[in-house]
């Protein structure tokens, strides 16, 4: 007999209409915490743990910036973001991916995250070559496994072995991931594997939230010293280097000017953290869907108040998505269902 599943209590954040009727609901939830790791504002479910996927990149990242030994790969801060990175498999991307696997004498071979298409061409409605093929590279996250690559090489760990949930490099990010989001016990949260093959955690929104309000932070971490502020102005600084052209996360740090670092994960994850505001937002939709995720997103910045003219045109494209007929005529669109509930 099948156990009972428990299942999340999310709530509509957004919906579609087509003409003056709803057509879809859109469930999902937010949370929204300040830097001393309380809770502000909310909607949904935010204590039902949720997969981070790509999200979780920043703190798989942590210990490699916090070892000691760090500053002997001499990496620059936009060659750190890249660490961070879903990025487009842009020239760029792929080119810097190859400078931090030289820096430990590693090729693309090391790459255990597979190859697909650029993200480029998706995110920018162009058309690759169908007989090119992509080295692991142009993968998208090239980056954040060539980091753990590095830190394998700083724990004479075997690098054949970088994925392996019990190697020495899994073992450090799964604590630091533990640590960061505030969970009693790192080895109990909720394991799987993600698309790239690397072990990802399932973690409250109110911890996903937590740990990117800690980023935040001026003064050094008693644990982890200043990697997470490390961390948060390489992304900050250089988003291009986090995702690419056309995409979100690119949005939104051009609509924060410098304020923002955010972190786009897979089947419907966004977090972002706010320097001048001292929080973290993480949310989450649960069917997935990017656009109503972001939607929904954008509604939450302008509920917190940080949408100015500037901002709002930055993400004028992602805050109001038109449903469009095959011949172009707008039929819908898809609308925010966000009402935060404020506990501070």
């Amino acid at each position: 007999m099948q156990s009972e599943v428990v299942l999340p209590k999310h709530v509509p954040i957004a919906y579609s209409t087509r003409g003056n009727y709803v057509e879809n609901v859109f469930y999902g939830s937010v949370a929204v915490v300040d830097r001393d790791g309380k809770l502000i504002a909310h909607v949904g479910d935010v204590d039902y743990p949720i997969f981070t996927r790509s999200a979780l990149k920043p703190l798989q990242a942590l210990p490699l910036v916090a070892n000691p030994r760090f500053a002997e790969y001499g990496l620059t801060p936009a060659e750190i973001a890249l660490l961070c990175s879903s990025h487009n498999g842009e020239p760029v991307h792929a080119e810097t991916a190859g400078r931090l696997l030289a820096k430990v004498g590693l090729t693309e071979a090391a790459l255990q995250c597979g190859s697909h298409t650029p993200y480029w061409y998706q995110w920018n409605n162009e058309r690759p070559d169908p007989d090119k093929r992509w080295s692991p590279l142009f993968h998208n996250c090239s980056g954040k496994h060539s980091g753990m690559l590095l830190q394998a090489k700083l724990l004479a760990a075997p690098a054949d072995h970088y994925l392996d949930p019990e190697s020495p490099v899994q073992r450090a990010i799964r604590d630091a991931v533990g640590y960061a989001c505030g969970a009693d016990d790192p080895a109990a949260m909720p394991s799987g594997t993600d698309g790239c093959s690397a072990p990802n955690f399932a973690v409250p929104l109110v911890g996903l939230a937590r740990a990117f309000a800690w980023m935040t932070r001026d003064e050094a971490d008693p644990r982890y010293g200043t990697a997470p502020k490390t961390l948060f102005e390489a992304m900050a600084a250089h988003p291009e280097m986090v995702s690419g052209a056309g995409r979100n996360d690119l949005a939104l740090a051009t609509a924060g000017r410098g304020d923002w670092a955010n972190k786009v994960g897979a089947d419907g994850v966004q977090t972002l953290a706010s320097r001048s505001r001292g929080i973290g937002i993480a949310a989450k939709v649960s069917d997935g869907n990017l656009k109503a995720l972001m939607v929904a997103f954008c509604s939450v910045l302008e509920q917190l108040g940080m949408l100015d003219d500037t901002a709002k045109a930055a993400l004028e494209s992602w805050s109001r998505v038109p449903i469009k007929s095959i011949r172009g005529i707008e039929v819908g669109a898809i609308e925010p269902h966000v009402l935060l509930k404020r506990t501070a």
